[in-house]
């Protein structure tokens, strides 16, 4: 990035960091925007050129997690099935995560007990995955040349999702714990998933033989 950029982004990574300190230690409800920019020394209008309101800013990690996830998705090679997409994506997204120390490390930990003791936060981060849900349903839909309505792709992501969800019902002591236990949820679903089970049903395909009466 240029130097333009790389301000930008220091600045953005303070707000979420002023906002993270704060709700955690006077409260989501509490807090207010005047109260965060205050302590990046920005006025609140710098804030908004950057956040749409203090949901937007608690919840930016998430956001920002699930556009790296698609972006990766869609890299994937089209020769892959679905579920081995989604499951190659979230390994190389879980090898980011393994890399990251120090303060990134801190800022997605607190943005995750944050969310988990805030019902208002808790129900917002469960938009943004029922809106990134539609958006993996499509991709997902497209390699298998799909309609987005069908089924299928809505069942593979669903499976997918879940996996997910179950991770983050699980402790959050640390980001490499994170990691590991999300990779032994994935090995579990590899492990006890019919071979195949992902696989495009083609129009017109054998129906499987009855059995003799």
């Amino acid at each position: 990035m240029g130097l333009r950029e790389r301000k930008k982004q220091r600045t953005r990574d303070a707000l979420i960091d002023a906002a993270l300190d704060l709700f955690l230690t006077r409260g989501y409800e509490a807090t207010t925007i005047d109260q965060i920019a205050a302590e990046v020394e920005v006025s609140p209008r710098t804030f908004f050129r950057y956040f749409a309101s203090k949901e937007d800013v608690a919840l930016s990690l998430t956001a920002d997690e699930q556009e790296m996830f698609l972006t990766e998705l869609v890299s994937r090679p089209l020769s892959e099935s679905p579920f081995t997409s989604l499951t190659q994506s979230m390994r190389a997204m879980l090898g980011i995560l393994r890399e990251i120390d120090g303060a990134e490390a801190s800022r997605i930990m607190k943005a995750q007990r944050l969310v988990h003791t805030t019902p208002p936060l808790l129900a917002g981060a469960m938009r943004l995955i029922r809106q990134n849900e539609r958006r993996l349903v499509a991709e997902v839909a497209r390699r298998m040349g799909a309609a987005p309505d069908d089924l299928q792709p809505q069942f593979i992501v669903s499976v997918f999702v879940s996996i997910g969800l179950l991770c983050m019902n699980g402790p959050t002591e640390d980001l490499h714990g994170l990691a590991r236990r999300y990779e032994d949820l994935l090995a579990l679903a590899e492990r006890s998933l019919c071979p195949g089970w992902d696989q495009p049903v083609r129009s017109g395909a054998a129906e499987p033989a009855s059995a003799p009466g």
